[in-house]
């Protein structure tokens, strides 16, 4: 699983960080959201879910990469498409 934030929306809440730590990191300058890596740590899937149900800005978006029907997005509301 991927995950990415949009820096454009980005408001810097967060509650991405309180919520899943070990996928995402605060600026020091600013406070704005990034992920510590491209990929979610195994186990943190379930974490960086509801992190991307808790943003405000809808910000955070997951992208499933083991589906054998190619890669399914989940976007910004949680919906899986």
């Amino acid at each position: 699983m991927k995950v990415s934030v949009d820096e454009d929306r980005c408001q810097g809440h967060t509650l991405c960080a309180m919520i899943a730590p070990k996928v995402f990191q605060l600026s020091e300058i600013d406070g704005h959201s990034s992920p510590v890596g491209e990929d979610v740590p195994a186990g943190e899937e379930a974490a960086a879910a509801e992190a991307v149900r808790s943003c405000p800005e809808r910000a955070i978006s997951l992208t499933e990469t083991s589906t054998a029907d190619g890669p399914t997005h989940t976007g910004s509301n949680g919906a899986t498409s």
